[in-house]
């Protein structure tokens, strides 16, 4: 019997200082004229999140213990690359991927115009599909006063070989 394993993923970035701004990146996009996240690397929320949930779904570690900042060849990283690199490691320990959810928490940008595209590279990095909806936190929390973005994911991976039971 194939038993199928979910998993969880949570990645917050607060923006980064107005004395060292950075791009924006979200949901494995440049957003130009947004202003960008603090991070080791691209601090894109959306591609950690859904990187850690895969993570999580196999049962092996989460995102500092592959990418953590003592790993100083991923900083600045895509969070693109970060997810390729989950998909292939869990790939690798086992599992198959069936999909990856996430949501994230901002008052800007505007998400939906750009949803299909976002989706789109998600899933090609995952080589999986992933589905992102965005929402806003009614002006409460660090989300709400502007001070950052949170993102959460949830996985859905499944063993390679049927479990064997008994």
């Amino acid at each position: 019997m194939i038993l199928p394993r979910t998993g969880i993923g949570l990645d917050v970035h607060a923006y980064a200082s107005e004395d060292q701004p950075r791009p924006l990146w979200l949901g494995g996009l440049f957003w130009e004229g947004e202003r960008g996240l603090a991070g080791h690397s691209d601090g894109d929320p959306v591609a950690h999140a859904a990187a850690d949930a895969l993570f999580s779904a196999a049962g092996i570690g989460d995102l500092g213990t592959h990418f953590g900042t003592d790993r100083p060849e991923f900083a600045g990283a895509s969070g693109i690359t970060l997810l390729k690199e989950a998909a292939r490691i869990v790939r690798a320990a086992g599992f198959e991927i069936g999909n990856v959810a996430v949501q994230f928490v901002a008052n800007r940008p505007k998400f939906g115009p750009r949803r299909l595209e976002s989706q789109d590279v998600l899933s090609a990095a995952a080589e999986a599909a992933v589905s992102v909806t965005a929402t806003t936190s009614d002006g409460l929390g660090f989300t709400g006063r502007g001070e950052g973005i949170s993102a959460i994911a949830t996985a859905l991976v499944y063993p390679k070989q049927p479990d064997r039971i008994g």
